[in-house]
């Protein structure tokens, strides 16, 4: 089942993220089962919105991308952690499927 993730990351920059996203980058198989990613500058950090194909998925990916965060700098995540909510349908516009 499709899940949506919501992080809420007070304090950190949009600088800090385009260094972790750089770096995970460099293996582009991390984001294995990520449907859409994106992530919104607020006046107090930032707002991450991911679909993942499932919740197993995810926590694969988390279990590699922490790792690298917190060794940038970023706060652990027990601090960070994300509302995870089961998706009951999702598309994109003008897309076959």
């Amino acid at each position: 089942m499709a899940i949506l993730v919501h992080a809420v990351l007070d304090g950190l920059t949009t600088d800090q993220y385009d260094t972790l996203n750089a770096e995970l980058q460099k293996t582009p198989e991390i984001f294995d089962g990520c449907v859409t990613h994106a992530c919104v500058s607020t006046g107090n950090g930032l707002e991450i919105f991911d679909v993942w194909e499932s919740e197993e998925k995810m926590q694969v990916f988390a279990e590699k991308m922490m790792p690298v965060a917190v060794g940038l700098g970023w706060p652990d995540g027990e601090r960070m952690g994300p509302r995870v909510l089961e998706v009951h349908n999702h598309w994109v516009p003008g897309a076959e499927g």
